[in-house]
């Protein structure tokens, strides 16, 4: 497998040491980048000329023995949802194929800052409206472990390019999931920070209130090298919070003794394919016999979380993306007067997930049905908040699996609802902002199956202990999709 199955802090030593330069490393992933797009379609960009003019400015550092950092010279990737100054941004979607933002998101220039080295963006589903990558306006993105299988969504292309070697790291945005979903489908690590804990600026808008960029990558420790770089507080972002950001590596620690972990029943039930199901109690068993004390615990309205969810998302949405009318920026039909070419560019630039939930949302804000739907929606939020703060008063670990199934095939579901119901152990963490991992857990005919840990506000450190130390004592995350080890 060569350079593209190592770890962030293994290239890193590579680089140090002048075993390899960075543009030799770039050169290494673009090759495999091309090697393997044809299948797996994860990239939207690929930024191959600005990757190796950025690659040769680390190396002029390497030469001179200036200290780089642990990101620098490595390559990464960005999803499309990202705004990268000068380097399109079309978040999976028609209606932007052609934007070019003239500045970057507060998370690309914490990259940039770090000496990363951005190698393009990367597929999604359209607006981050999606639990598999087939909503994305331009192509579906495949599963690298069954190419015929989709790779989870919205961040599907984020993970997928993680599976698939493609990069060391990325990131993602997760809305109700689209960290954590793809990366279980994927067999990748996925964290959804803390709301607030990394900065929203430049991050295209689906749902102001729940939306938040995390990093996928191939180990818990290299997750935590990513997030130590795009965490923290950012003036630009009024959502944005100061707190005391720690290093996120000083919490791996391969212990969980006195560790309490609470197993909500809510997250076992309906829907919970029994395989999967066995791979997350054989993990909860794991984490019991390395010294963590488990019990089973309660969050009596978890069964409102998900029409919750969608009366709040597509309400946020259908307020982001009223702004897309052809007068500003994007796509602009040709039509007679302004009303029409109002219509005519929605109509043309949006895909059909895109049109549902802006049509739900708007119903849900319209008058005489804001009090029913929306300001109801919101106090139940405010309950299911109060769950969590209740059992977190008890445990400082919540454990679920991440999807109720490993990855389904491409087309394979038509109902949309069905396909909500994906994201049901996922969404009420957006909901209560908290953070929450996925990790490797086992197999089910051959396709990995994610395990999510969730903590409490800010608690990514506690997160990070229990996965490291679940980690260390398993094998999944060293597991290679069978295509990537025959192209590699």
């Amino acid at each position: 497998m060569g350079l593209i199955n190592k770890s962030i802090d293994d290239l890193h030593t590579m680089l140090v040491k002048k075993e390899i330069s960075s543009t030799e490393l770039t050169k290494e992933f673009l090759t495999h980048i091309k090697n393997t797009e044809a299948k797996v379609r994860a990239f939207l960009t690929i930024t191959e000329e600005t990757a190796l003019a950025a690659a040769a400015k680390i190396d002029e550092k390497i030469a001179k023995n200036e200290t780089i950092g642990i990101l620098e010279g490595l390559p990464a990737a960005l999803k499309d949802n990202m705004c990268t100054e000068g380097i399109a941004t079309t978040c999976g979607s028609r209606i932007l194929e052609n934007f070019v933002p003239p500045y970057d998101a507060t998370v690309t220039a914490k990259l940039k800052e770090a000496g990363a080295v951005l190698v393009g963006k990367l597929n999604m589903d359209e607006f981050a409206m999606g639990s598999s990558t087939e909503n994305s306006g331009f192509f579906p993105t495949s599963n690298p472990w069954d190419m015929k299988r989709v790779p989870g969504g919205s961040s599907g292309g984020s993970a997928a390019s993680v599976a698939a070697r493609e990069v060391p790291f990325t990131l993602g945005s997760d809305t109700g999931g689209s960290i954590r979903q793809p990366a279980a489908f994927c067999g990748v690590v996925g964290l959804k920070p803390t709301y607030g804990a990394v900065s929203r600026y430049g991050l295209v808008a689906f749902a102001s209130s729940l939306d938040q960029i995390g990093p996928l990558t191939k180990t818990v420790r290299d997750n935590a090298l990513v997030l130590n770089a795009v965490a923290g507080h950012d003036p630009k972002d009024s959502t944005s919070v100061p707190f005391n950001k720690p290093d996120y590596t000083q919490f791996l620690e391969n212990n969980v003794k006195g560790l309490k972990i609470g197993v909500p029943k809510e997250f076992f039930g309906l829907g919970l394919q029994p395989e999967v199901e066995k791979v997350i109690r054989n993990g909860i068993q794991t984490l019991q016999e390395l010294g963590a004390e488990v019990e089973e615990c309660s969050l009596p309205h978890m069964e409102y979380a998900m029409p919750t969810y969608y009366i709040i998302a597509p309400a946020e949405c259908s307020s982001n993306l009223a702004r897309y009318d052809g007068v500003r920026y994007g796509y602009r039909a040709e039509a007679d007067d302004m009303i029409d070419m109002f219509k005519d560019t929605r109509a043309k630039g949006f895909g059909q997930e895109v049109k549902r939930r802006i049509m739900l949302g708007t119903y849900a804000l319209s008058s005489g049905y804001y009090d029913a739907y929306y300001l109801k929606a919101q106090k139940v939020r405010t309950l299911i908040k109060q769950d969590f703060d209740k059992v977190f008063a008890r445990y400082d670990v919540l454990i679920s699996p991440t999807a109720p199934t490993p990855a389904y095939k491409i087309g394979e579901i038509s109902d949309p609802l069905t396909i909500y119901m994906g994201d049901v152990y996922t969404i009420p963490v957006n909901l209560a902002g908290l953070p929450a991992i996925s990790l490797p857990a086992g197999f089910v005919n051959g396709l990995p199956v994610g395990m999510q840990l969730i903590g409490k506000h800010f608690d990514e450190g506690v997160l990070y202990r229990a996965a490291y130390t679940f980690e260390q004592n398993t094998d999944y995350h060293k597991e290679i999709p069978a295509f990537i080890k025959e192209v590699g």
